[in-house]
């Protein structure tokens, strides 16, 4: 065997290697909540006719994962977000336990409204390769986009 094709042998090995485990390993998240704060002086900002976007439009969840919504608000007045009023200080934990899709009021937002979207927690071992690979490629775009921006 030649020296390029051992060290193609060993290249497939390991690539073949590292997709086996990323498809076998369990996915685990560190904390299942998805913080998002709403700023002191975001109301007064709004008010002022600042174009203040604190919050995105829509945000995704993945039960077994992040499937848990935090909102805490540190504005100096009440938030509403669908039937619930955040006073100020107060936080807002809502749990998602079914893949759905989700529209709520949110005074918080700019166009009053915003989409939760929730997604199937990955188990089946190419749903799992798929998902991490998927967060992989996410991260790379983002980095693109940072370093395009600056």
């Amino acid at each position: 065997m030649t020296p390029i094709a051992r060290i193609s042998s060993v290249c497939c090995g390991a690539l073949s290697l590292a997709a086996i485990s990323a498809a076998t390993w369990p996915l685990e998240a560190d904390d299942r909540e998805h913080l998002f704060e709403i700023p002191r002086g975001t109301f007064a900002r709004r008010m002022a006719g600042d174009p203040v976007e604190i919050l995105p439009s829509e945000i995704q969840l993945v039960l077994g994962l992040n499937d848990i919504l935090l909102l805490r608000n540190l504005d100096d007045v009440p938030q509403v977000f669908g039937p619930t009023l955040i006073m100020p200080g107060q936080s807002l934990r809502l749990p998602f336990d079914t893949a759905s899709e989700n529209q709520f009021v949110c005074s918080a937002h700019q166009s009053g409204q915003m989409t939760i979207i929730v997604k199937g927690g990955p188990s089946a071992h190419w749903s799992r390769l798929r998902f991490r690979t998927g967060g992989l490629l996410r991260t790379v775009s983002e980095l693109i986009g940072k370093e395009s921006a600056s």
